[in-house]
């Protein structure tokens, strides 16, 4: 295997990231992944001859737009000797399907479990009258973009523990995951949103 991609809290993924890169003798080279421009210019690294075995760590790759997740894909389908990535992500849910299946996953235990937030559990539950309302107050992109997240770690978590509803859970989450993408493209927050709520229905 020469991808990995470890989910769970930030500094426990960091830590873990780290002690992988030991393991499989690795010296490591951190590298920020969000955009296309990101994808092409590791692509450019990567054409260069490795003499010894490289782990090219990139964190939260579930916050990197659809467009370049696409992209890095090339990547991991033809691996270049002596690399290897080790890629991180909060939420296994919000990273693109076809890079999880080339990747060995592992899971760290989180310190902070963000699927019991009440607002995101109560807001499932609400009519689509009082969900357009309680998103009406979100106005910041983060904060819409956090928002997002937490309801997918909840539809996640409630999808893995319960038999009932899973069709309908994993076209939420499809729903969601296309929010929170669309968020990070810039789309207009009230829009993004406000489609997503209806999209529930």
């Amino acid at each position: 295997m020469h991808a990995y991609l470890i989910v769970g809290d930030s500094g426990q993924r960091i830590a873990y990231s780290e002690k992988l890169a030991e393991k499989l003798g690795a010296k490591t080279l951190e590298f920020p992944l969000a955009k296309i421009a990101d994808t092409r210019e590791l692509r450019n690294i990567t054409k260069l001859t490795f003499t010894e075995p490289t782990a090219i760590i990139i964190d939260h790759i579930d916050e990197a737009t659809e467009e370049a997740a696409n992209a890095f894909l090339k990547n991991l389908e033809e691996p270049q000797e002596n690399i290897s990535y080790i890629l991180t992500a909060n939420s296994l849910a919000a990273v693109l399907p076809t890079i999880v299946s080339r990747c060995e996953v592992i899971r760290v235990l989180s310190t902070k479990y963000k699927v019991q937030s009440t607002d995101s559990e109560n807001f499932m539950q609400m009519s689509i009258g009082n969900k357009l309302a309680f998103i009406d107050r979100i106005k910041d992109r983060k904060e819409a973009a956090d928002f997002v997240q937490n309801l997918i770690e909840v539809l996640h978590f409630n999808l893995l523990n319960s038999a009932k509803n899973r069709l309908k859970r994993a076209l939420g989450l499809e729903i969601l995951i296309k929010t929170l993408n669309n968020l990070k493209s810039n789309g207009n927050v009230q829009l993004q949103l406000t489609n997503m709520v209806i999209s529930f229905e």
